[in-house]
């Protein structure tokens, strides 16, 4: 509680995690030796950490830092455009951007019932009347060309069917649509991220949750470290042309723990 204060870039809050993971480590072992994994159910307290974690860099860098790596993105929400962001968790990111850009149309998506709930709450008390939340298995999202721009944080590493996820943004985005990804900022290759300060934080939280809720329902098991190398691949399996985001455009304290891409459909 002391030290939340600090934004961001406080790195004390990832304490939260151990005892979290704790409670489930007798049941990973048992995965090791099984196989498969634990359902996103069995880790109650994990949606309100993430959000915390998260809605501090969203307060800080969103609307400022992160959009204008989409070029024109300003321009295009103040214009009215149509927004999805896919595994939106409790949508606190849909909820800034609805608030900065009133003419545009956000709509968030995720399978969880209390982070949906609390980004409807979140609208409702800010007055929103441009932001929504389905409920929805997006590896299964059947939407054609309804979207200008789609943003993924943190969320394509965790999905059982990343590659299909990919696939259906692909058709949701209109001709000329834009996708924000941003996910770890590592290696496909563990050679090349041993020695990195957060490396061992990153394949606990990818053993221990990630790899471990995918598993569970048979999924690919992608995991924190899935790596810019295997994202790249996927991105352009899915027809999705990636632009690299020159490093001068991202913070130096950003640059470390999450790297940022830009695709565009089409």
């Amino acid at each position: 509680m002391l030290t939340r204060a600090a934004g961001p870039d406080n790195l004390a809050r990832l304490a939260q995690y151990i005892p979290l993971l704790g409670e489930v480590e007798q049941r990973i072992i048992e995965c090791f030796r099984s196989g498969g994994g634990l359902p996103y159910s069995e880790y109650p307290r994990f949606q309100a950490l993430m959000a915390e974690e998260s809605g501090d860099v969203f307060d800080a860098a969103l609307i400022d830092v992160v959009l204008p790596m989409v070029d024109g993105a300003h321009e295009l929400l103040r214009a009215g455009a149509d927004v999805a962001d896919i595994g939106c968790g409790s949508g606190h990111a849909i909820n800034l951007m609805a608030r900065a850009f009133p003419a545009s149309r956000f709509t968030g998506y995720d399978f969880s019932p209390d982070g949906l709930a609390a980004g409807r709450a979140e609208a409702a008390q800010l007055g929103l009347t441009n932001a929504t939340f389905v409920a929805a298995d997006v590896a299964r999202l059947d939407i054609a060309e309804n979207y200008d721009l789609i943003t993924v944080f943190d969320a394509i590493h965790d999905q059982a069917d990343p590659a299909a996820v990919l696939a259906n943004i692909h058709r949701a985005l209109r001709p000329g649509g834009r996708l924000l990804m941003v996910d770890i900022k590592a290696s496909s290759r563990l050679e090349d991220n041993i020695g990195k300060p957060l490396a061992t934080h990153l394949y606990t939280m990818s053993t221990m949750h990630c790899m471990s809720v995918s598993l569970s329902s048979g999924g690919a098991g992608l995991g924190t470290c899935w790596g810019h190398q295997l994202a790249t691949s996927m991105l352009a399996d899915a027809e999705l042309h990636r632009r690299a985001v020159p490093r001068d455009r991202i913070r130096p304290d950003q640059q470390l723990l999450r790297g940022p891409q830009v695709t565009s459909a089409r």
